[in-house]
């Protein structure tokens, strides 16, 4: 795995988000697809009910659950990359690991990601946040392939979307649409695209007819302090309020 370069945090920062080409080699990245498709067996399309189910399945936490996708999420030159991508961070923490698949849209598939945002879910105190977003297989633009409102991370939180049918985040902000919309992006097995929790993004339907398959690892300042804010993920782990994030599910990532 190469290193996050100055020239890409600087359009990381500009922009909200930035394209990392060839960030993985591809032989570990055919390892990595093996094991997902091995994991997938028999799970896929199972999961259509809520909002964010009808756009792509996930395995969360897969991290967790398999060592090579952990060996990935827990690398020092990753920890070194979000550290470097995110302004005044010293440090993070590893807050989740997704397995995502985008089904062909023909027949009972999946359908568009709205416009969204990440982090107004979240119950940290600041939004020193990103998702690495790594290509399992190549994935064309018409694949599914995410587009960002470039600038879109300078205006705070604009709300939740998967709440109601039509909340995407161009629903209740059409002025999103004066910024620009990055070109769709094709990428090899390997690639990966990195954005802020801030950042709008979304994913067109995959009209090809194979699963789209990546490979997610969300980070943030490993000095935010919790909330107490209603969050599945942190929900009866017994984090306390206005202290750090200290529990074995959220792992400051070494960059040594």
């Amino acid at each position: 795995m190469r290193e996050v370069t100055d020239e890409e945090a600087a359009r990381f920062r500009e922009h909200g988000w930035a394209l990392l080409p060839r960030l993985v080699e591809p032989d570990y990245v055919a390892g990595l697809r093996e094991r997902a498709l091995a994991r997938l067996a028999g799970r896929r399309g199972r999961f259509r009910n809520g909002y964010v189910d009808r756009a792509f399945g996930q395995d969360r936490d897969i991290a967790r659950h398999d060592e090579a996708f952990a060996a990935l999420a827990l690398s020092p030159s990753l920890g070194r990359g979000a550290v470097r991508l995110l302004t005044g961070v010293e440090a993070v923490r590893l807050q989740v690991t997704n397995l995502l698949v985008k089904e062909p849209a023909a027949g009972d598939g999946h359908g568009a990601t709205a416009f969204h945002q990440d982090f107004p879910w979240m119950p940290m105190d600041r939004s020193a946040m990103l998702t690495v977003w790594l290509a399992l297989d190549d994935v064309p633009a018409d694949m599914g392939a995410l587009r960002f409102y470039s600038g879109s991370h300078r205006y705070g939180t604009l709300g939740r979307s998967f709440v109601r049918d039509g909340d995407d985040a161009l629903a209740d902000h059409p002025w999103l649409e004066t910024l620009e919309l990055s070109e769709p992006l094709d990428l090899a097995a390997g690639d990966a695209t990195v954005h802020s929790a801030l950042v709008v993004h979304g994913a067109p339907e995959n009209r090809r007819d194979r699963p789209r398959l990546s490979f997610t690892a969300t980070y943030f300042d490993a000095a935010a302090l919790y909330t107490g804010a209603p969050y599945g993920q942190t929900d009866g782990l017994g984090l306390k309020v206005n202290e750090p994030f200290d529990h074995p599910w959220f792992p400051v990532v070494p960059t040594a």
